[in-house]
């Protein structure tokens, strides 16, 4: 089998030596090369081609944010981005420039080592696409009323690896005043998901929320679970966020936001299941078809992992398969009003 060559960059040698050791499980992974500074990565990767850069943002010389934009330019190639949790803001900038994933410094432990090895194996096979840069635009939420609001569909989003960045692509199509909420649940770890709001809420006109348990859902608005809790839609057109079980593998669950959207809304249901490794949200997906709603999958060749949309299509349950800069406008033809 062939080799998956990995390049380390990151200021700190212990960083460095822990990451290594961490990758060292498994036979499949070589270390190719190691850099201190984004400039030296920079030229480590047009010298020695990795098949995946495992890339710190706070560096001396070039930091993380230049040497991802340095590196999609001059050698595209995969990038993670490891980043302390304080740095949400900076994580999702690197994501506009092209990096594929973000995860926090401490999920990365003897006891997920091998969740992360086969995430940088995933990563590693993902072929590199052209990404939207994010457009300097403010949002303000307007106060939501306490009347329900009556809506002809809602939207659902199921989203994993490479969903940031498809989000970023298909939420800047909907007006301000769209007809109808979006509801969203994006695998993300812990601490990241206000820098991924406000990155979001940036590039688009609609709203774009944490949700908070008993949020009445408006149009116009999208609402993106907390990682720590399960987002559900209750009746009364309001969220609730649900505790998550032991054993529940992925966080929030797609499975259960779809699942009780198709329960309650049943025909007005739109589900969307995006990039991302797994089969999280093909039980939703399935539940929203059994409703007789609609379904759209993103496509092979734009997804950065195609395992979710691909399993929602074996499974029969997806109506429309489109690449990603075409959801958002199906979107808008398939909604009411």
């Amino acid at each position: 089998m062939a080799e998956i060559k990995v390049l380390l960059v990151d200021d700190s040698s212990f960083s460095r030596d822990f990451i290594r050791t961490i990758l060292a499980i498994d036979q499949e992974i070589v270390i190719v090369g190691e850099a201190e500074n984004g400039k030296e990565g920079v030229e480590k990767t047009k010298e020695l081609h990795p098949d995946l850069v495992v890339m710190d943002m706070e560096m001396p010389v070039m930091d993380g944010l230049e040497a991802v934009e340095r590196i999609m330019c001059e050698c595209p190639t995969p990038i993670l981005v490891i980043i302390s949790r304080g740095g949400a803001d900076t994580a999702f900038q690197a994501l506009t420039k092209g990096a594929l994933e973000v995860i926090s410094k401490t999920d990365i432990d003897p006891d997920r080592a091998r969740q992360f090895t086969e995430q940088v194996k995933l990563l590693s096979r993902a072929r590199v696409i052209t990404h939207v840069m994010g457009r300097n635009r403010t949002s303000n939420y307007p106060k939501e009323k306490e009347d329900d609001v009556p809506f002809e569909n809602i939207i659902a989003i199921a989203a994993s690896t490479g969903g940031p960045n498809a989000l970023n692509v298909i939420l800047p199509n909907f007006p301000k005043d769209f007809c109808c909420p979006i509801v969203i649940a994006q695998h993300i770890a812990e601490g990241f998901v206000v820098g991924l709001v406000e990155w979001l809420a940036k590039i688009s006109k609609v709203a774009v929320r944490v949700a908070e348990n008993g949020d009445h859902l408006l149009p116009g608005h999208a609402y993106v679970s907390p990682p720590d809790r399960h987002m559900v839609v209750d009746y009364g057109n309001r969220i609730a966020l649900v505790e998550r079980k032991a054993q529940d593998i992925y966080h929030p669950s797609c499975d259960a936001l779809l699942t009780s959207v198709a329960s309650l809304y049943k025909t007005k249901a739109i589900g969307v299941i995006l990039t991302g490794m797994g089969a999280d949200g093909v039980k939703g997906m399935m539940k929203i078809k059994e409703m007789r709603g609609r379904t759209i999958a993103q496509d092979q060749e734009t997804s950065i992992v195609y395992g979710m949309p691909r399993q929602a299509l074996e499974a029969g349950c997806v109506d429309i398969v489109c690449p990603l800069p075409q959801i958002g406008e199906r979107l808008l033809s398939m909604v009411s009003g």
